[in-house]
């Protein structure tokens, strides 16, 4: 395959239809079920998940946990340090503050993208011209501060934070969660933004399809005879990010750190030698399961970067069924969901929900495609 355009995965979205809000009951939004074969469809509620799951069958989620990755900080500028204050010895504490006041600097944001090292992060930095290596910014006057290293891919800034204490506390107090752009509204309980079985800190953003899952559901599964394996992998903003080439091919994928354990692999391989069906709960799930995947379909324990991209064309090698949310357009994630489906009946099924007035994108509706 040598050219895959960028525009061959455009379809109309109305902006009322991006979901602004989570339901109430995560387990009551609406589930456009299609046969990623023939192409039908059906309109479920995503309760009905369980008519669709098989004993034998294995669902594999990613337990990973969004931090509240988003601060904002004031630059330090060491060099408004005044020279009376270093010279004088009696200097009032109303001086004192004032030369405080003085070091602070211009209002700057940090996205902690993905944890490289022992306090080490590869951040966004906005505003991002001036953010040179050597800056400092300051969180929640002196709490946390940031040194950036270096510049690196995308124009993304390498940092070292310094701090006292436990730095995920520090980071609970400070930091916000980092919603998507296209969500306006304020979110009033940020659990709703983890899904009930987030575990592993590390996340810019949630894996959005497992948010559709309460505990109950998940026993209900479990009664069916389902298999659960859990997989991580802190999902970065490069899964979101647009694709820029016409020609797709051409479209450089970030890396996103992921986890597969060994008990995990073994209950994967099990179902399939046992010919049951492995359906993935998520894009974020279906990247790590492939990742590991060996050509001949067995699924190794291990942990590691993973950019793999995933578009029509590629050949399964694990997966038999994948839950996920609607998609934007021309997103890496709607390639994704073409290559399992196909092109036509991918953008058939996007072209129902519109008319159906389905929810989109982070806190929308669902779809199964089996």
């Amino acid at each position: 395959m040598e050219q895959l355009l960028k525009s061959d995965f455009y379809f109309d979205l109305p902006e009322e239809l991006i979901a602004q809000d989570p339901l109430v009951d995560r387990a009551s939004s609406r589930l456009l079920v299609m046969d990623k074969v023939t192409g039908e469809i059906k309109h479920k509620v995503f309760s009905d998940i369980l008519d669709y799951l098989r004993e034998g069958d294995c669902l594999v989620i990613n337990d990973t946990k969004v931090i509240p990755a988003r601060i904002i900080g004031e630059k330090i500028n060491e060099l408004q340090v005044s020279k009376k204050a270093v010279a004088s010895t009696e200097i009032t504490e109303e001086e004192d503050s004032h030369n405080v006041t003085a070091q602070r600097g211009a209002k700057v944001e940090l996205l902690l993208l993905k944890r490289v090292g022992e306090d080490l992060w590869e951040t966004l930095v906005k505003p991002g011209k001036k953010a040179r290596p050597g800056m400092k910014i300051s969180f929640g006057d002196g709490k946390l501060v940031a040194e950036i290293l270096e510049v690196v891919e995308e124009g993304n800034r390498l940092v070292k934070f310094h701090y006292d204490g436990i730095f995920e506390e520090v980071l609970d107090e400070l930091g916000t969660m980092p919603l998507p752009p296209y969500i306006t509204h304020e979110l009033q309980d940020k659990n709703r933004y983890q899904t009930v079985y987030a575990k592993y800190d590390g996340s810019a953003a949630a894996p959005t399809a497992g948010l559709h899952f309460t505990n109950e559901l998940l026993e209900k599964v479990k009664e069916k005879g389902v298999k659960i394996a859990h997989v991580t992998l802190h999902v970065g903003l490069g899964t979101f990010r647009p694709v820029k080439e016409e020609n797709v091919l051409n479209h450089h994928m970030h890396t996103e750190h992921y986890r597969m354990r060994k008990e995990d692999a073994d209950l994967i391989n099990e179902t399939k030698a046992a010919g049951g069906r492995v359906i993935c709960v998520g894009t974020t799930s279906t990247r790590t399961v492939e990742s590991c995947a060996t050509e001949d379909g067995r699924v190794c324990a291990g942990e590691g970067d993973t950019s793999i991209f995933i578009y029509p064309g590629y050949k399964f090698k694990v997966l038999d069924g994948l839950i996920t949310n609607f998609h934007l357009p021309e997103s890496t994630l709607i390639m994704l969901v073409s290559a399992l489906c196909g092109r036509e009946n991918t953008l058939n099924a996007y072209e129902v929900a519109v008319k159906e007035r389905y929810r989109f994108f982070s806190f929308g509706d669902a779809c199964l495609f089996i």
